[in-house]
């Protein structure tokens, strides 16, 4: 049995190379979900084989992990994929679905043309090092205005994201107002220890 409620999951998919009952060589996906439980300790929640990945598996993985104990996350990091926070929340719906920078970054380096990569990703660093919410939207800005010329589609990724890749602002101003809120406390404690 799982605890019941966990601070922060991660839950990625890695993918690999095996051979088939035929021995041929097929592609496969590992379903990982780490988490971290109300003592802070991590825990591998568990690993589940697929041929790919897709946003329907996460569902069911989902529903496994509440079938064995699990009632709520608090936090979820994802990939982009899509489909992937929905099939969280539909299971967890106040689980708040954090997508992860570095996979956002990966994704959109794929589509800067080599010459100007390390400026890029300079400009860029700007967006998601900034300290708050409205200063990263003007540096998604100043980068837009830059760039969004030569590579549309990779601002238009990160403007499609925005919601669920700024997440983490409001996680952090939650945690800020505890200290002055003291009822606001109370109901999050109330909500870990279902």
């Amino acid at each position: 049995m799982l605890d019941p409620v966990y601070a922060i999951c991660w839950l990625d998919a890695i993918h690999y190379k095996v051979k088939d009952d035929k021995g041929r060589a097929v592609t496969r996906a590992i379903y990982d979900i780490l988490g971290i439980n109300k003592s802070g300790y991590k825990d591998l929640l568990g690993m589940y084989i697929s041929e790919s990945e897709v946003a329907n598996f996460w569902l069911d993985v989902m529903t496994d992990l509440q079938n064995r104990g699990v009632r709520d996350i608090l936090i979820c990091c994802v990939d982009g994929l899509k489909g992937f926070p929905d099939a969280i929340q539909s299971v967890f719906p106040e689980t708040s679905v954090l997508l992860c920078v570095v996979h956002q970054i990966r994704n959109s380096i794929k589509y800067v043309g080599s010459k100007h990569q390390k400026e890029f990703l300079k400009n860029l660093k700007t967006v998601y090092g900034a300290v708050s919410k409205d200063s990263a939207l003007a540096q998604l800005d100043m980068v837009d205005e830059k760039w969004g010329e030569m590579y549309p589609i990779v601002i238009k990724s990160w403007r499609d994201n925005w919601e669920r890749l700024t997440e983490n602002f409001s996680i952090l101003l939650q945690s800020a107002r505890l200290s002055t809120q003291p009822i606001r406390l109370r109901a999050i404690i109330v909500r870990c220890a279902k």
